[in-house]
């Protein structure tokens, strides 16, 4: 039996039959709580009943950070021509998730209703983990992040045209703008269509990106 991460989760609306699900990672040196009071925020439609999964990444030493030991999906070496990673911690990582997909499939929820989502690290797991996934999902929302995996990834063809929503701040000093484009152009070149959105705003989330969030999960779920 798979080690599941150990994860925060909620199902909006409550009492509701479950019909989707959203596996949703955190950023560096948060956890699965960092996003969860985002779901009261949703305005999904009131038939639909989704149950979010918020994961807490492993403590481990940040190479970026002196070596401090913190929440993490992967560690970070160097911040040079963009960022050094490690990868094969992006790849074990990404397996984790996997196993939290099959156990939404064992929940009865059907792959093509599973929504992967990610801010900074998460959304760079997000990107690995669903575009490597053998069973069609139902969509990737990547946060304020990169692609670092772009060079390497063995992208299973089953999620060919996965719908992508890019948001990223225009303000962001800690994954600057520039990778968020990165990303968007590097799916465009394996033929992804990507919506990107970018907002006034530094590493974070803003009301509005809360507002293309929602309608994005409306028209994925729905």
């Amino acid at each position: 039996m798979a080690e599941y991460l150990p994860a925060v989760e909620l199902e909006w609306p409550a009492g509701r039959e479950i019909s989707a699900s959203v596996i949703w990672l955190h950023g560096l040196g948060a956890d699965g709580n960092d996003f969860a009071p985002l779901v009261r925020q949703l305005d999904l439609p009131v038939p639909l009943g989704v149950r979010f999964v918020f994961p807490h990444a492993p403590s481990i030493p940040v190479t970026i950070n002196n070596g401090y030991v913190m929440p993490a999906w992967y560690d970070i070496l160097s911040m040079d021509g963009g960022r050094h990673v490690d990868t094969a911690q992006i790849e074990h990582s990404a397996d984790r998730v996997h196993d939290l997909i099959k156990r939404e499939l064992e929940r009865g929820v059907e792959a093509s209703r599973i929504l992967l989502a990610g801010f900074s690290q998460g959304g760079a797991v997000v990107y690995q983990a669903a575009l490597t996934y053998p069973d069609r999902l139902a969509g990737i929302v990547a946060l304020s992040t990169y692609f670092p995996t772009e060079n390497t990834i063995m992208l299973d063809q089953v999620q060919a045209n996965l719908p992508i929503l890019i948001c990223h701040g225009s303000l962001d000093p800690v994954v600057v703008e520039s990778l968020g484009l990165a990303a968007k152009e590097a799916l465009e070149r394996r033929n992804f269509q990507p919506e990107y959105k970018n907002y006034p705003m530094e590493h974070q989330v803003c009301p509005e990106e809360v507002i293309d969030i929602n309608d994005f999960f409306k028209k994925i779920l729905s």
